[in-house]
């Protein structure tokens, strides 16, 4: 049976990409940064001239990027997982992952770093939240005698912990090299993937 085309990841995908050359073109990437980017200081009281109304910078930060490097890993995932939760899913809910995705990635980033002046950019917090959906709906788990229920959330929390560590090493990996990660935001957006997977594939069915 033919699948539908994932629309919302390819149109996800193509604002991105246009977001991106549009900024650099601008020659003001910093200065976007720091107007677009979600910033925790701002809940503080810090005040940048001209930024967007903070509650929209969860949205307004995936679609700035440090580099085409940054741009193209997040693009890969994107396209991979996001087309496979997207036939899962349906195009709204896909949709609603992403945006919840992001918030949940933002509120892990400021839980972390409350008080930060630096701006968390990327569409990785949301992303993630892709991930979180994909090995969700097609994870396979391990034969266990384990009664149903219980498998199923070690199975959550195995995959949990191994996307944490992923990011965490990542974080660290990068650290080093003088690029900060925000490791803490992709654990958010996992973890909305994670428990809203199967809650949306149900919304989708709920009239079959």
């Amino acid at each position: 049976m033919k699948t539908a085309r994932p629309e919302t990841t390819i149109a996800v995908a193509a604002v991105t990409v246009i977001a991106f050359f549009l900024v650099q073109a601008t020659g003001q990437v910093p200065l976007a940064d720091m107007l677009g980017g979600f910033v925790s200081a701002r809940f503080d009281g810090l005040v940048i001239p001209r930024a967007l109304p903070l509650v929209l910078t969860p949205l307004s930060a995936t679609l700035l990027h440090a580099g085409l490097i940054h741009l193209g890993v997040n693009l890969l995932t994107l396209i991979f997982c996001g087309r496979e939760v997207e036939v899962a899913l349906g195009r709204w809910p896909t949709l609603l992952l992403y945006g919840i995705g992001a918030y949940a990635a933002a509120a892990m980033q400021f839980a972390v770093g409350p008080h930060s002046t630096v701006p968390m950019i990327g569409a990785s917090g949301a992303i993630s939240a892709f991930v979180g959906a994909y090995a969700m709906l097609y994870g396979q788990r391990r034969a266990s005698n384990l009664s149903p229920a219980l498998a199923r959330w070690v199975h959550i929390l195995w995959l949990a912990a191994t996307w944490i560590g992923l990011q965490l090493l990542l974080g660290i990996a990068m650290l080093a090299g003088g690029i900060a990660v925000a490791a803490a935001a992709h654990v958010g957006g996992f973890f909305a993937g994670i428990l809203l997977a199967r809650p949306l594939l149900r919304w989708r069915y709920r009239r079959a």
